[in-house]
């Protein structure tokens, strides 16, 4: 498996953003990643965003 060079609290941050009104493009595109990668990271991580 391969190592991501985008950490966790990377992914996290990006969500809140997400989730804060920014755009998705913007996000994605800072991040240099697809819509499908964020929506997959979006299921994984949702429960993560709920404690902070």
């Amino acid at each position: 498996m391969k190592n991501s060079i985008i950490s966790e609290a990377q992914i996290v941050k990006a969500i809140k953003e997400y989730e804060g009104g920014r755009e998705l493009n913007d996000v994605c595109r800072e991040l240099g990643i697809h819509k499908s990668t964020f929506y997959n990271w979006r299921k994984k991580y949702a429960a993560w965003t709920v404690r902070s």
